[in-house]
């Protein structure tokens, strides 16, 4: 595996959700709580403004874009200049959004965590194409990385405080089934928290507080590990025109002042294999 490179200055006060798209002028991912989709081209990162949070995005399969916001999706032109907003899911201003991705037929689902991290006060929630909403899971306490296997038959899933990557059968007709324990992550090795699949089907997770991120077999088993200068490692994606760049995001929260001075910056390694083209949200 190759070093570990940072790809920008520590621009994000909460760095999440990284994706790629072949017509995006770079990587995007978001700084949470600040409502800020970030976009890297070239050496230069922009800032696109879309609301007061943003947990998570997909490109969509009409050159548009999916957003989850605060209490709510939101469908975006490519540029993320038109934002709009479909309508709040919940009003509690205690609970926001915080990570999804599309499943392998163009639905989008984002999870939700209560501010406090209140144990089970979480959903998981699914944007169909016409615009209903569905929780799909319910009882949730921090929702986090969500992605499927190549043959988009298996989906991954991260509670963190759980401890576990969680596998589900996935059909169009049943959505979420069998639910059962996929990874244990030792809790010395820190939280799973934003994951992705590659193309032989390994699952790599970053890991909270533990400045890392792993890649396990789907069977549970460990076959590498990047470390980092930085302890809150949020999430993960492939990207670059050969999807063979693993982008990495990284969070300030928890970090004492005057310490992990790259904490908020975006990193790069490859890791000698390629990932998966992002699912695309069929609503945009």
């Amino acid at each position: 595996m190759s070093d570990v490179d940072q790809v920008t200055a520590p621009v994000a006060a909460h760095g999440e959700g990284p994706v790629w798209a072949p017509e995006w002028p770079g990587v995007r991912w978001v700084d949470m709580l600040a409502g800020d989709v970030l976009e890297h081209d070239d050496g230069e990162v922009r800032r696109h403004h879309v609301g007061d949070v943003v947990a998570a995005l997909r490109p969509g399969v009409d050159g548009g874009v999916v957003l989850a916001l605060e209490r709510g999706f939101a469908l975006a032109d490519a540029a993320l200049t038109d934002v709009r907003p479909l309508g709040e899911v919940w009003t509690d201003p205690g609970v926001r959004m915080n990570d999804g991705g599309c499943d392998p037929d163009g639905r989008f689902y984002c999870g939700s965590m209560s501010y406090d991290a209140a144990p089970g006060a979480g959903s998981l929630y699914r944007l169909d194409p016409d615009g209903a909403v569905t929780a799909v899971l319910t009882g949730v306490t921090i929702s986090n990385g969500l992605a499927w296997s190549p043959d988009g038959g298996t989906a991954y899933y991260v509670d963190t405080p759980t401890g576990r990557i969680d596998a589900f059968d996935y059909t169009a007709a049943h959505g979420l089934t069998r639910r059962r324990p996929a990874v244990t992550i030792p809790a010395e090795a820190g939280s799973p928290d934003g994951l992705t699949v590659d193309a032989e089907g390994n699952l790599w997770v970053a890991l909270w507080g533990g400045g890392a991120v792993h890649c396990y077999t789907p069977e549970g088993v460990q076959v590498a590990r990047a470390a980092f200068p930085v302890t809150q490692v949020t999430a993960c994606t492939f990207g670059g025109p050969d999807l063979d760049e693993l982008y990495v995001t990284t969070s300030r929260q928890g970090v004492a002042e005057g310490t992990q001075p790259e904490a908020g910056a975006l990193f790069r390694l490859r890791p000698g294999v390629r990932g998966l083209p992002a699912h695309r949200c069929s609503a945009c």
